[in-house]
């Protein structure tokens, strides 16, 4: 748990590695709230900080700011130990997380786990809430996720960013994965948050920090690489989801981790889109060693190690 310098005692943040995405609880006196729950894998680790935050308070209330695994893996584990708690998730996935359609939800197209959870209610963007002791405005932030929001606190002008913003970036461009043109939809949350002009940002990944025209600055140079050349944005997201796998396995036989890729839909369908001339195993090849050279993984004796 972090006691930021930049945030009020009632606003408490786990910065979490990026298996993980932040947590970030939001107490009164008697009840708090939790916005997202970090990857299934640390559901353990999440519920040990959580408790121990909280002390005798319950947990009341759990946000999800968007539906990836890594902001939702926990949900489950926190349902179980808190049976009356609330769960509020946007609405675009709604019905998908009723029926739950793991291909829909994109834990299947990218080769993640997440436990099967219930909702209670919807984060409707243009609404406000009562977290903690402070009211938060719900603004939709499509870009990562077409159905991702964003929360503000306009007293204290604080934003929990979600993968909208970062301090030296922005999340996948998912919907780009899928065909479907969203660099916009980026270019569009970025204005909507100066627009706001938050004095701190909470991120989904990352510190907390308070430098936010520098951040956009950045993120908006990155959205105009990926602009100019797609398939930059297509090399990323893959080395991005081979990451995230390293991250949760820590070790795994190179041909275990091929036969990983060759199940997981994505790979098949950035290599499609944006390099098909290129044989598929040697593209596969070419990101593991991107990888290894800027010492994201290691390999020894047929193993792919992360680093």
């Amino acid at each position: 748990m972090t006691a930021h310098a930049l945030l009020p005692d009632d606003i408490r943040v786990f910065e979490r590695g990026w298996l993980s995405s932040n947590n970030i609880l939001l107490c009164s006196d008697t009840d708090a709230a939790l916005v997202d729950s970090g990857y299934v894998s640390h559901a353990r680790q999440t519920l040990s900080l959580l408790t121990s935050a909280l002390g005798t308070r319950p947990l009341n209330v759990l946000v999800n700011t968007h539906l990836h695994s890594d902001h939702c893996g926990g949900n489950a584990s926190l349902q179980q130990q808190y049976p009356a708690l609330r769960t509020l998730i946007p609405p675009g996935h709604a019905e998908q997380v009723r029926r739950w359609d793991a291909d829909a939800l994109s834990y299947a197209p990218t080769g993640q786990s997440c436990p099967s959870f219930r909702f209670d209610g919807l984060l409707e963007p243009g609404s406000s809430l009562h977290l903690g002791l402070r009211d938060w405005q719900v603004h939709a932030a499509p870009g990562h996720d077409p159905h991702s929001v964003i929360l503000f606190e306009p007293e204290l002008r604080l934003l929990i960013s979600a993968d909208a913003l970062w301090e030296n970036g922005f999340g996948v461009v998912f919907p780009e994965i899928e065909g479907e043109d969203a660099f916009d939809e980026v270019a569009a949350t970025l204005d909507l948050i100066e627009s706001l002009q938050p004095r701190v940002v909470i991120p989904g990944h990352g510190g907390v920090f308070q430098q936010v025209d520098a951040a956009l600055e950045v993120a908006r140079q990155r959205l105009k690489q990926f602009i100019a050349d797609p398939r930059r944005h297509a090399r990323h997201a893959a080395k991005v989801l081979m990451k995230f796998k390293l991250l949760e396995l820590q070790r795994v036989s190179l041909d275990d981790f091929q036969q990983w890729i060759g199940q997981t839909s994505y790979f098949a369908l950035l290599h499609h889109t944006h390099f098909k001339v290129q044989d598929f195993n040697l593209w596969i090849e070419e990101l593991l060693q991107d990888l290894v050279r800027v010492g994201a993984a290691r390999v020894g004796d047929k193993m792919l190690f992360n680093q």
